[in-house]
């Protein structure tokens, strides 16, 4: 009985390793994923190929003071890629600013062998979707092997298939503060505009208005759920403050309405 319990365990525990073996990464997809690197800096001298053919350091795309969407595509993916572009878009389009004017995107192709044409190409492709009048989405190409760099210092890893010559890579996009320190990861292909305002709020530094500071009070970022969700105490103390104001604005009409009805008696009184 005992050799017996001794094989049942034995045998279980080779099932289970066997099991864990399947599970572990195909060889394809080791490295890539997102490590994140929040609150760290990217090197704004880096340089890559603009639609114009020329190369410019992202400090170009850095000095006006505005926060920066960045995303690394390539741009003949056949799926992926578009999807999260598709998704960016449309957030884009649902918010207050338009960017340019409150915010600047950079999209770098993270396929070395791309040129500057496919750049000119997706850009014209995704300002007509956009449907905006907009100088602030950049579609820029590697320069000397910077893009590999880039990659790195805000934690995306991707790879080459040689048999397909296609990349494997997460979906996301970051936002940058003005200065270039990452400040939030949004991920998937589908972004919800409110998480893409606040956090674009949160990496301007709360600068775009009172609005966008109370909203960004009263949510939070989930990183279990990757997404900003409601704060419940600064929701209480918030909803506190409005009910406080909505009885003192009562208050201030029942006291003004009394005053007036007491004024008018008076003048009645000596009317008579």
């Amino acid at each position: 009985m005992k050799r017996l319990t001794q094989f049942l365990v034995a045998a279980a525990a080779l099932t289970l390793c066997a099991q864990v073996a399947d599970m572990r990464t195909p060889e394809e997809l080791q490295g890539v994923a997102i490590t994140e690197h929040l609150g760290e800096r990217v090197d704004l001298n880096l340089s890559f190929i603009a639609e114009d053919g020329y190369p410019h350091k992202l400090a170009e795309y850095f000095s006006k003071g505005r926060p920066v969407i960045l995303n690394l595509v390539y741009y003949t993916c056949p799926m992926l890629c578009n999807l999260v572009l598709n998704g960016q878009t449309d957030a884009m389009r649902q918010l207050p600013w338009t960017a340019g004017n409150e915010f600047e995107v950079v999209t770098i192709s993270i396929d070395p062998t791309e040129n500057y044409g496919l750049a000119k190409n997706k850009k014209a492709v995704y300002l007509s979707s956009y449907d905006r009048e907009t100088s602030g989405w950049h579609f820029l190409t590697d320069h000397e092997g910077n893009v590999a760099k880039l990659a790195r210092q805000v934690g995306f890893g991707y790879k080459l298939d040689p048999k397909t010559g296609q990349y494997a890579h997460a979906a996301a996009i970051f936002v940058l503060s003005p200065d270039g320190m990452v400040s939030r990861y949004l991920y998937g292909v589908r972004f919800k505009p409110l998480d893409l305002r606040l956090a674009l709020t949160e990496a301007a530094g709360g600068k775009f208005g009172l609005s966008e500071r109370i909203l960004l009070y009263c949510f939070h970022y989930d990183p279990a759920s990757k997404s900003y969700v409601p704060f419940a105490r600064n929701f209480m103390r918030f909803g506190g403050v409005l009910a406080m104001l909505a009885l003192g604005f009562v208050l201030y009409r029942l006291w003004r309405r009394e005053r007036l009805n007491s004024r008018a008696n008076r003048l009645m009184v000596t009317a008579k």
